[in-house]
């Protein structure tokens, strides 16, 4: 060979403005401030890789530098553009600052500030990766960068500037680079392919393009590696996958069926035969996820334009995308795309890479049985409905379902006397003292389950009122120290033992807890409520929740006990006095274990 080979990307980067790609807004500006004649003391040039950063400061370089210039053309011809072009300027210095980054490194740039260029009108310093530079390099730089020689130029280029120094670059003109859209990266790629008689389909291009994520660097040397295939056939996307290590379309096409078939029998080989190929699972990983991606993309765009731009399939490829989104859900495709990148971690950081895998595939063949914010939303809707239409027994409702309570409209005025067992002791002190005894003893049976019940509601009332006390402390205040003397829709009365108790239920928070607990509870808005001290009310009972069916069986149980033991003793004691064996009705009516047996014995009785 009597020349050496040039990479693609070295022997087409841009000598002029006008062969900067994607860039129009920075060329328009640089360009003005040249025909202008106002160039900055310093330029940052800030963006991703391969986006023209160095070959802008280049550009800009010869068209300060060159013979004709400052001019928007440079000739090509003159020393000083020659030696930009074969990098070998002299007046022109580019430093790397990742391996000059100490202060030691500035200041010998600084020594050599003061001397005047050699060809050009301007001494340019181009420092790349700028942002590595150490703080104290900053700090050195600062001075000069602010008040540098007229003949001296700085321009700094970085793909980090959150990483510069605010105060360095206050002192300069920023221009941010932005990624080279595929289009434009397409556009230069046809170029350069019929320029270098590359045979590569637009097709292959767009891969190419869209595998550089926005550098134009990037693009033209993966051009140069797969350009080598285009000798004895056409190059196409099958041809940049194997080079990327990529999955074809095919292949992500069938995995996906089997994923939303649930075809776990079918995908795990499928999977296998992938990673036989020689493809890494977290390549494997991150290719299922950006087929997803495009999935969702054909299923909420309708313009096939904006479709081809954002993925950049071909319509035989668009068609069965298309087909296959018809058989999922939206929210479906954002779930597996959120299991594929926790999958993705997951690999990352373990040593047994191919386990996950599988681990992957198996789990996501199964995704429909996968709890998703969908399913439970509907679920609870249907809950919801059916709770409102009353076809639900809303003692089956979990426990952590919230069921309103129904609003008591009309409360009956329950009110027990202050000495109820007073009263009760006086009956049945008349009890004894009647003759007939039976029918006064009914009427006052029937008292006192009048009252018994109307206590038992107004005990239930009481503690559901305490379960409206939002506060426990408060809560434990009244259900340990007050009883209910009166509960209705008008008024509630309670008492307490002690004044110190009234004096605190009467004011504060414990009044103000009351108050709301009353108030949601019977549904009024300012309800009467009088604390009163009673000496007469036994407050040595807590007030206790209504007891549990386990604990009514096992009460019946120990009374059910207590009435056989009773009658075994009432046998004993007729056979050790033979002489009461036959009772009379007084006797019975006078005995209350005679009238536990005629009860037990449907009134007959036994000799």
């Amino acid at each position: 060979m009597d020349t050496k080979y040039i990479p693609l990307y070295r022997k087409y980067r841009p000598q002029t403005f006008h062969d900067l790609i994607g860039q129009e807004n920075i060329v328009h500006a640089l360009s003005n401030a040249i025909e202008l004649n106002r160039i900055a003391h310093a330029y940052l040039l800030c963006g991703p890789r391969g986006t023209g950063k160095t070959s802008s400061a280049r550009i800009l370089a010869k068209s300060l530098n060159c013979k004709e210039g400052p001019t928007l053309t440079p000739c090509g011809k003159c020393p000083a553009c020659l030696d930009i072009m074969n990098s070998i300027p002299v007046d022109v210095i580019e430093i790397d600052a990742a391996s000059n980054r100490s202060v030691e490194d500035t200041q010998a740039i600084l020594e050599k500030i003061q001397y005047v260029p050699v060809n050009g009108r301007y001494k340019i310093y181009v420092i790349d990766e700028v942002h590595m530079l150490s703080n104290h390099a900053f700090n050195a730089l600062l001075k000069t960068l602010e008040e540098p020689p007229e003949n001296v130029i700085f321009i700094l280029a970085t793909t980090e500037p959150h990483k510069v120094l605010d105060t360095i670059i206050s002192r300069c003109q920023r221009f941010d680079f932005r990624r080279i859209t595929n289009d434009d990266i397409v556009k230069r790629l046809e170029y350069i392919s019929q320029q270098e008689n590359i045979n590569i389909t637009k097709d292959a291009l767009y891969s190419i393009a869209k595998n550089s994520q926005g550098g134009m660097r990037d693009a033209l040397a993966l051009l140069d590696q797969i350009s080598v295939l285009g000798v004895n056939k056409q190059i196409d996307t099958n041809d940049i996958n194997e080079i990327l290590g990529k999955i074809s379309y095919d292949t992500l096409f069938e995995v996906t069926q089997c994923i939303i078939e649930a075809d776990c029998s079918k995908s795990v080989p499928l999977i296998d035969n992938i990673y036989a190929k020689g493809n890494e699972p977290v390549q494997i990983v991150m290719n299922l996820i950006q087929y997803f991606r495009d999935l969702m993309i054909v299923k909420n765009c309708s313009d096939k334009e904006l479709v081809f731009s954002l993925t950049h399939i071909s319509e035989v490829t668009y068609d069965r995308t298309k087909q296959q989104a018809e058989k999922i859900s939206v929210s479906e495709i954002i779930q597996i795309i959120d299991r594929l990148s926790y999958y993705a971690t997951q690999i990352k950081d373990t040593t047994n890479k191919y386990l996950w895998l599988e681990l992957c595939i198996i789990d996501l063949t199964n995704y429909k049985n996968l709890p998703s914010a969908e399913n439970l939303l509907k679920r609870i809707e249907q809950l919801e409905q059916q709770i409102s239409s009353g076809s639900v027994n809303v003692s089956s409702v979990p426990q952590k379902i919230a069921v309103s309570k129904p609003v008591v409209k009309e409360e009956p005025n329950i009110v027990i006397p202050r000495k109820v067992e007073e009263t009760k002791i006086e009956n049945n002190e008349e009890n004894v003292n009647l003759a007939s005894g039976q029918s006064q003893k009914k009427e006052n049976t029937a008292n006192n389950t009048s009252m018994n019940s109307a206590a038992n509601d107004m005990h239930s009332l009481w503690v559901s009122i305490l379960q409206s006390i939002d506060s426990p402390p408060n809560r434990a205040f009244y259900s340990n120290l007050a009883r209910p003397v009166e509960i209705s829709q008008n008024k509630v009365v309670v008492a307490f033992s002690k004044e110190m108790f009234v004096k605190q239920a009467r004011e504060g928070a414990k009044h103000q807890a009351l108050v709301d607990a009353v108030s949601k509870y019977l549904n009024v808005s300012n309800p009467d409520i009088e604390i009163i001290t009673s000496d007469n009310i036994d407050l040595s009972k807590k007030v206790t929740p209504p007891p549990t069916p386990a604990q009514k069986q096992i009460e019946e149980q120990n009374i059910q006990k207590q009435d056989e033991e009773e009658y075994q003793a009432f046998m004993e004691s007729k056979k050790e006095n033979p002489e009461s064996k036959k009772l009379t009705a007084s006797d019975i009516d006078s005995s209350s274990q005679a009238a536990m047996v005629k009860e037990l014995f449907d009134g007959k009785y036994i000799n």
